[in-house]
């Protein structure tokens, strides 16, 4: 594998094998490329010219392995939703036959699983604390590979408990200071005059206006109805369309 970059590759020709081995030296060249400090005006030209007349390259050449991923998700969404029933109906009855799995990394033990630990009843954990408890499980030693501080706290230093930690007296709560009365101002009471509240009269209620407010009241209702009523044929309308 060649660490090259972009300006690098356009002087240098293919590694040869030799240079291939692990652990021959191999040309660095870490600089940006050449395009990235190139002006305005040579930038805008070379555009126009990969525009209009761009370079011919040599076929693409590809090592990985094509994956047959199936329909495509566009395709999907564009498909009728009874067609989706249909199919999970047909996978559930008779489902595709699928390649066994090829992994690539090494699994690891991770013991029982939590949802596993979590479907076990109560008394299968009292029963392994318990265990635990009587005859704990034997772990081999642990391999510290930090070195251990022997002076945490520095032979200079001295530490001197709090007063109060060393002193052992009764516990003395002072009375509190009593409070000087107030002398007590006499009050001269006065009449307040209130003044009267002059109420509206309430107007007299006719039968013109009793079935005026009934008519509203119906056409309110009938619009509120028709909005609840719209609003549910469109929630409809939509999950079906999802459907």
């Amino acid at each position: 594998m060649a660490y090259r970059s972009n300006a690098a590759e356009a002087q240098y020709s293919d590694p040869s094998d030799s240079d291939r081995e692990f652990g021959a030296d191999l040309p660095l060249d870490l600089l940006p490329p050449t395009g990235l400090t190139q002006p305005l005006w040579r930038s805008l030209i070379g555009n126009l010219r990969d525009t209009f007349a761009p370079e011919k390259l040599p076929p693409l050449h590809l090592t990985s392995r094509t994956v047959d991923t199936g329909l495509a998700l566009g395709e999907r969404l564009r498909m009728p939703w009874f067609r989706t029933v249909f199919t999970n109906i047909g996978d559930v009855i008779s489902p595709e036959t699928l390649p066994p799995l090829e992994l690539e990394s090494r699994p690891v033990d991770v013991g029982e699983l939590i949802t596993d630990q979590l479907s076990h009843f109560w008394w299968g954990s009292l029963l392994r604390n318990l265990a635990d408890r009587v005859a704990p499980e034997a772990q081999p030693k642990l391999n510290l590979t930090a070195k251990p501080i022997l002076d945490i706290i520095p032979k200079s230093w001295i530490l001197l408990p709090m007063w109060s930690e060393v002193v052992d007296t009764p516990k003395v709560f002072y009375p509190d200071k009593p409070k000087t009365a107030e002398s007590v101002r006499p009050v001269n009471l006065q009449p307040v005059v209130v003044p009267v509240e002059k109420r509206d009269p309430i107007p007299e209620l006719t039968a013109a206006d009793l079935l005026r407010d009934i008519r509203r009241s119906r056409i309110r209702q009938r619009i509120w109805v028709g909005l609840a009523a719209a609003q549910v044929v469109y929630m409809v309308l939509a999950a079906v369309g999802k459907l």
